[in-house]
Order: C-alpha cells, then structure tokens, then sequence
C-alpha cells in the first residue's frame, strides 16, 4: 500500500461551539480540543497541508454571524496558525460544497484527507460522504470531533449516541476512524489507517444479534 497523500482539514473549530445551545457534548470539547492541537502540530511537524475552515451564516444570523466572537476560530488553533494554511469559508455542512477545497487539495496531490472538528452530525459526516464521490479517501480523528444531543419530531438521541453511532458509520464506508494517537503513529510511519467495509461491518453485526 502506497503511503497516503495527506491533508488536514480543520473543520469549523469556532467559538460558536464552545457554549450555548451549540456546544459540542461528547467528546466533550475540553478533551477534544487538545487532541484537535495534537493533529495541527503532527500535520505541522510532518509538512502535511493545513486547511481552517470557518462556517459562515451571514450577517446578523443567530450563529455563525461574522463580526461576533462566536464566528472566530478557536485561540489554541489561532496560535498555531502558519501561513501556509488555506484559509476557506463555507456556507455548506460539507467543507467541499460551494468552495475550492477540492481544487487545492488536487494542486498538492492529495489523495487523503484527515478531518478534525465540529460537528460529527453535521459537517464531518457531510464532508466524508462528498469524499467519495471526489475520489478522495477520507480520515476522521474519533477523539477530535465531537457531537451535540439532538432531538425533533423524528426522535431523541444524547452526544455519546450520536457520535458513537456516527463513528461506527463511517468506519463502515466513508471513512477510516481512529483516535489521534493511532493517527499521529500512522503519520509518522507513513501508513494509512485501517478502515472496516459496509459487508465486514454488517457480517459483525449480524454475529453480535445472533449471539444474543
């Protein structure tokens, strides 16, 4: 197996998410926030590009508005940013729809991109899924993303659930997901993660309802 391309993408780590009704839940983001400053320095530290992408509502939005606190990036990722960085504002979930995030990760021949950020039920489940269809093999870092509790007329489900369940999926077909530390040992080795596939997942799956 060839040593995978990488690049990574820094999806909307805002303040808007480090409190009110948007605050990532779980991980909780006093635990993967550092892991998100794990990655930034692993990616820095091996040359690998660095994309920051900032979700933009418009002006006067309820979140997401330009201008507020709430739109800027996080300071720990602020204190490590380099100019190389590309910097990309998105009005989309996924950080390819509507941008040119495709286009640079094709100038720099990348065949991999690594996903950190929030949130799991919304941008990095979207950004994984449009992937596939731009030929490019997706990462995302289990203990640098994070998810909040969600409830509407279809149904409930706490931060744990929807990120756990999440994880599963996209391990199961769009994604390779590990934690940061398997990541970063996977970076330094110059490997790819190790990825399950929809028939291995839903054999295991069948093996665990026929044992109860």
């Amino acid at each position: 197996m060839s040593t995978p391309r990488r690049a990574l993408i820094l999806v909307d780590i805002q303040q808007q998410y480090f409190s009110g009704p948007l605050e990532i839940q779980y991980p909780p983001h006093r635990d993967s926030l550092p892991m998100i400053a794990k990655a930034i320095d692993t990616a820095t530290a091996a040359g690998i590009p660095i994309a920051a992408i900032q979700h933009n509502a418009g002006e006067g939005a309820p979140v997401f508005a330009p201008g507020t606190t709430e739109y800027e990036l996080h300071p720990e990722v602020e204190a490590r940013r380099a100019a190389s960085w590309k910097d990309v504002v998105k009005q989309y979930g996924s950080v390819y729809a509507g941008t040119d995030v495709a286009a640079w990760l094709r100038e720099h021949d990348v065949d991999t991109v690594t996903l950190v950020g929030y949130m799991t039920n919304n941008c990095i489940l979207a950004s994984a899924v449009e992937a596939e269809f731009l030929g490019f093999a997706s990462e995302v870092l289990s203990d640098a993303t994070g998810a909040i509790n969600l409830s509407n007329d279809a149904g409930t489900a706490d931060a744990k659930t929807v990120h756990t369940t999440l994880m599963a999926l996209l391990n199961s077909n769009w994604a390779a997901v590990a934690p940061t530390e398997a990541w970063t040992k996977a970076v330094e080795s110059g490997q790819a993660l190790e990825k399950s596939d929809l028939g291995s997942s839903a054999m295991a799956g069948a093996a665990m309802e026929t044992a109860s």
